[in-house]
């Protein structure tokens, strides 16, 4: 099941897949057209007054103009998906390429052109001209003309429809390429998946500990990209044992590094740890299936070129940490211990403990450095932990957004100076005041 998640995910972060099914369609489609055309099941269609029945010659026209410009619009739309993503990478960052090529609306816009474009082909292809000879036949003889009036209407639909999708595409590359809309869709995205992995409200801590056990080592190189845990619990519960993932999903693994570690390994063999390597499948790149961090390190790289001296930008910056405070506030009111099976079943899988600690540093702390040089940046910082902090009732939690909020002060203390510190220590003192009340 990892193995075919990871070809799924690979699939839906591809631009064949979408065009490849619509193609397939368009194809069966012309077929069950054509069909109904030649057996007379369209012929009611002569009888609608506002249907004028088309000519030969004109159906071949309409049917040519409707290829040749689908064929065109599709170079040209997939022309611009390129530059738009290579204007997002190169400007956000390279980890957003996977985003943009999940994106359906360019996929789906993609795939309706040239589906329209080969089913104007397939019916372009029975058109015949009263007078044409049949090429089966021994002796050549005159054949009727053949009009699929059903099926030409049904290609002017698809024309029209692909002239809408054509309107939605060219309001849609530049509106997803936007920052605040790259921002959002990550951060909708990562609150999202807070939710669904931890899904039970705080009631204890989590603290990091370090595995230990029997070693079941990687085989292969590369990143983590799925992990199939309900099997895992089913391998452990089934030896009797209990296992200790020694990895996260997006880590990157080569022979000899621990997968995962058996706390207790009585009776276990080979075979056991065999199926253990089979629950992961390894990658070329980080991808954001199962991955908080890919996540949350998209949005500390965005903030990061944002605040770097060429880009200067620190209203984008200002955006990113509002979407880590979100995140941060979701992960502090909740239980970061994940379950697998039954609610009553007793969990023989356990994952790296990844503590409320971990999470700021991986998000607050890996962007603090750029943020201590924006006086803008670092008082919106102060908020922004401040206002976590409200949703949080957890003290040593709360504790642990005090500290990032000093650590921000010592490093601001290192790169400015005269009214720009002095701006940031006054906020510093009221995020000092507040949180200790």
């Amino acid at each position: 099941m990892a193995k075919l998640s990871k070809i799924w995910n690979d699939i839906n972060a591809s631009y064949w897949f979408y065009p490849a099914l619509f193609s397939f369609g368009a194809i069966a489609l012309s077929v069950v057209t054509i069909w109904l055309d030649r057996n007379g099941y369209a012929e009611a269609l002569g009888n609608v007054d506002w249907l004028y029945p088309a000519r030969p010659e004109g159906a071949s026209n309409m049917l040519t103009v409707i290829a040749g410009s689908m064929i065109g619009v599709a170079s040209t739309v997939f022309s611009i998906t390129i530059a738009a993503v290579a204007y997002a990478s190169g400007n956000y960052g390279p980890r957003l390429l996977t985003n943009f090529m999940e994106n359906k609306g360019n996929q789906l816009s993609l795939a309706t052109f040239i589906g329209t474009f080969v089913y104007a082909i397939m019916v372009l292809r029975v058109v015949r001209v009263e007078g044409e000879t049949s090429l089966q036949d021994t002796v050549s003889t005159a054949l009727p003309g053949f009009v699929p009036q059903l099926s030409l209407l049904v290609a002017f639909v698809l024309m029209v429809v692909s002239v809408m999708v054509l309107v939605y595409f060219l309001n849609h590359v530049p509106a997803s390429i936007r920052i605040n809309s790259v921002l959002e869709g990550i951060g909708s995205r990562l609150l999202r998946d807070i939710k669904s992995d931890f899904d039970r409200p705080l009631e204890e801590h989590v603290e990091m500990e370090n595995p230990s056990g029997r070693e079941v080592n990687a085989a292969g190189t590369g990143y983590v990209q799925v992990v199939d845990f309900e099997r895992l619990q089913r391998i452990a519960r089934a030896a009797g044992g209990h296992l200790q993932l020694g990895v996260r999903t997006g880590d990157f693994v080569h022979p000899k590094v621990a997968l995962a570690l058996w706390e207790d390994d009585d009776g276990l063999d080979d075979l056991r740890d065999e199926e253990i390597r089979e629950c992961f499948a390894l990658g070329s790149m980080r991808t954001p299936s199962q991955d908080l961090h890919f996540l949350i390190d998209e949005l500390v790289e965005i903030g990061l070129r944002a605040l770097s001296p060429g880009i200067n930008d620190p209203f984008t910056a200002i955006s990113t940490l509002h979407w880590l405070g979100a995140a941060t506030a979701e992960l502090g009111r909740r239980d970061l211990r994940r379950r697998f099976g039954d609610e009553d079943e007793e969990q023989r899988l356990n994952l790296l403990a990844d503590d409320f600690e971990h999470y700021v540093e991986r998000g607050f702390g890996s962007i603090r450095s750029g943020v201590a040089t924006s006086p803008n940046a670092a008082v919106v910082m102060f908020d922004t932990l401040l206002d976590a902090s409200t949703s949080i009732k957890d003290p040593h939690r709360n504790e642990l957004l005090r500290k990032e909020g000093q650590s921000l002060v010592r490093q601001a203390r290192e790169d400015l100076s005269g009214p720009s510190l002095e701006w940031v220590e006054d906020r510093y003192t009221r995020f000092e005041k507040l949180m200790a009340g």
